[in-house]
């Protein structure tokens, strides 16, 4: 065969690969974390990126971590785009479910009042601060990182955490429920713009691109839907670098996904929806290959885990990240675009 038809042949097998529906009963079913730092996945389902590969998708929404994960071990989900400490978390109980590749970097701050007199994380000794449910992902961050490594402050010593929905975070600190909050976007910045609050702790500014959200699969999902994982991760891909294509890119779909208001602030001055994604964009974005820096602090998490008494034995990252996927996917991509 001579280098003409092969390469012809090379391109109709990528087309193929790349544009057949997957066969009737095989979709796919995608669970995601509400917050906008999930905003490829989106991104992908809007844009049209996994009907593109002839996927047969179902894109679902889950309030937090600990609800997704009831989806997964229900065996209603596939996928999820989730934190890493909930995969690691099931992975010591049994689950061998895998981290595939990262979503972003960033989201994670601390507000107070601007009137608290609390400018900084030591200023918090003593109070009562807004968290999530004790256990989950953003928790091991807290307690773990924001106040035991950086703040040097003892959780439920130093200072009384209260579990509440994300959503009640913001007016709790304005009404002075609570002295502060450990929240995301695009929470901290409606609540940043309305002018009473302010963030004195943020998380991308101590650990700049430290890994959150990641894309994982379930054990029967990665033996059955091995092809149909890999176009999900090329969609993934293809949605991040959308993103990252300028400073706006994707910022109209992603206001209007989490049904934004226009915030007023004290002073009268009206923040669109746009706006706020914007001001959201100042402390995350998106990548979706994991580095060696993010494995780093993935490990850093489990031995946060570890040291809480959330896992019972000590973990590798190594052990729960499998980056094959996603690198085919990458390779996949690289290729068609080569054609």
């Amino acid at each position: 065969m001579n280098k003409s038809w092969r390469g012809v042949l090379i391109a109709i097998c990528l087309f193929t690969a790349c544009v057949l529906p997957a066969q009737a009963g095989e979709k796919l079913r995608i669970g995601w974390v509400y917050a906008m730092a999930n905003a490829p996945v989106v991104i992908a389902e809007q844009k049209g990126y996994f009907k593109e590969l002839g996927l047969d998708v179902e894109v679902i929404s889950f309030t937090s971590g600990p609800v997704v994960h009831q989806a997964l071990a229900a065996g209603e989900l596939d996928m999820a785009y989730i934190g890493s400490p909930p995969v690691y978390h099931w992975f010591s109980r049994g689950l061998e479910s895998r981290i595939l590749a990262k979503v972003n970097f960033g989201q994670a701050a601390v507000i107070t009042r601007k009137d608290s007199g609390i400018q900084d994380l030591a200023g918090l000794k003593g109070k009562k601060m807004a968290g999530v449910k004790k256990g989950s992902g953003m928790d091991v961050l807290l307690r773990g990182f924001v106040l035991g490594d950086t703040a040097k402050l003892a959780p439920d010593k130093d200072i009384n955490i209260i579990s509440m929905p994300s959503g009640n975070m913001g007016p709790s600190v304005e009404s002075k429920v609570v002295d502060g909050a450990f929240t995301w976007e695009p929470f901290t910045s409606q609540f940043e713009l309305r002018g009473e609050s302010q963030v004195i702790f943020d998380m991308n500014q101590a650990v700049p691109h430290y890994p959150w959200y990641v894309v994982m699969a379930m054990p029967d999902a990665l033996k059955k839907k091995k092809a149909e994982i890999v176009k999900v991760l090329q969609a993934h891909k293809k949605a991040v670098e959308f993103l990252n294509s300028s400073a706006d890119a994707g910022n109209d779909i992603i206001a209007e996904a989490f049904k934004l208001e226009p915030v007023t602030s004290a002073d009268g001055k009206v923040y669109s929806p746009v706006d706020i994604v914007a001001q959201a964009r100042k402390r995350l974005g998106w990548e979706w290959d994991l580095t060696q820096s993010d494995m780093a602090f993935i490990q850093q998490l489990m031995d946060y885990s570890h040291n809480l008494g959330y896992i019972n034995k000590p973990l590798k990252a190594e052990q729960v990240v499998d980056l094959t996927l996603v690198k085919e996917a990458a390779q996949v991509a690289d290729a068609a675009i080569l054609q």
